[in-house]
C-alpha cells in the first residue's frame, strides 16, 4: 500500500494562485448576470414596440393612408447597419480583452442570466 505525499503548506497552490482574481471573478460575474437579466427584459420590450410599430405601418400602409418605400428605406438603413456593426465588434474585442479575468466571469454571468427564465 502506497500513501500519497502531504503537500508542503508553504508551497502556494492553486487557490493561493486565484485568490488575488476572486474580486474581479466575483463582481464580473455577477454584473454579467444581471445585464444579461436586463438585457432580457428590455429587450422584450423593444420587440414588442418595434413589432407593434412594423402592424401600425402595415395598417395605415394598407388602407392607403400611408406609402412606405420599402427599398429607400432599406437603402438608408444598410450602412449604418453595417457600420455599427464593424464597430460594435471592435468594441466588444477591446472591452473583453481588456481586463480577462474580469470579462471571463461577466461571460459566464452573462450567458447563465441569459439562460434563466
Amino acid at each position: 500500500m502506497t500513501t500519497s505525499p502531504i503537500p508542503d503548506p508553504t508551497t502556494p497552490g492553486f487557490l493561493d494562485a486565484l485568490r488575488p482574481l476572486l474580486p474581479d471573478l466575483s463582481v464580473g460575474a455577477l454584473l454579467g448576470f444581471a445585464t444579461a437579466f436586463a438585457l432580457k427584459a428590455v429587450g422584450r420590450i423593444v420587440l414588442i414596440v418595434v413589432g407593434l410599430l412594423f402592424i401600425a405601418l402595415q395598417l395605415l400602409s394598407y388602407f392607403d393612408l400611408i406609402s412606405i418605400n420599402w427599398l429607400h428605406l432599406q437603402a438608408v438603413a444598410e450602412p449604418a447597419l453595417r457600420q455599427g456593426g464593424d464597430q460594435g465588434a471592435a468594441w466588444l474585442q477591446r472591452v473583453l480583452l481588456a481586463n480577462l479575468p474580469f470579462a471571463g466571469a461577466f461571460t459566464a454571468g452573462f450567458l447563465l442570466g441569459l439562460r434563466m427564465r
